[in-house]
C-alpha cells in the first residue's frame, strides 16, 4: 500500500484533509465520538452490538473500558457490558472492532443494566470485569 505524505501545517492554514480510501491509514488515533456508535464483531463476522461510551482513567488518561451494547445478539436485551479496551481489535477496512472471543465466552460476561450503571467509584464491579477478561489491572478501592 502506497504511503500518503501528510502536511499537516498545509491542512491546518486550509482547512482541507486529505481524502480517498487510505486518508487516515494506519489509523493511530482516533475521536471518542468516532468511536462511540462503531460497530462490534466477533472473528466469525457475528454482529454483537455497538459501543455504546467509552471509560477513561482520569490518572492517567487511557480508556480502560468499552461499554458495548450487545442487543439481542446475546439475548440479554437492555445489558451493557465494559470490556477492557485492549480487548478490541480495529478493522480498519471495515471500520468496526473485532473481539476475540467466542459467542459461549462473551455470553459470560458480567453485564449491568442501561438505567443502573455500576457506581464508578464502587471497583468491585470493574475487577469482576478485570478478572473475567484475565486483565492483570486491578482497581484500587
Amino acid at each position: 500500500m502506497a504511503t500518503i505524505e501528510k502536511n499537516y501545517e498545509v491542512d491546518n492554514r486550509t482547512g482541507l484533509n486529505h481524502e480517498g480510501l487510505a486518508a487516515n491509514t494506519p489509523v493511530r488515533r482516533l475521536t471518542a465520538t468516532s468511536i462511540i456508535g462503531d460497530r462490534v464483531e466477533n472473528e466469525q463476522g457475528d454482529n454483537l452490538g455497538k459501543i455504546e461510551n467509552l471509560m477513561v482513567n482520569l490518572h492517567d488518561g487511557s480508556i480502560e473500558y468499552a461499554v458495548i451494547d450487545f442487543g439481542s445478539f446475546l439475548g440479554m436485551g437492555g445489558k451493557l457490558f465494559a470490556i477492557p479496551f485492549s480487548e478490541l481489535h480495529i478493522d480498519e477496512e471495515r471500520e468496526l472492532f473485532i473481539v476475540r472471543r467466542s459467542k459461549e465466552y462473551l455470553k459470560q460476561i458480567p453485564g449491568f443494566d442501561k438505567n443502573h450503571w455500576p457506581d464508578t467509584n464502587d471497583h468491585s464491579y470493574f475487577n469482576d470485569v478485570n478478572m473475567y477478561w484475565g486483565s492483570s489491572y486491578y482497581t484500587q478501592p
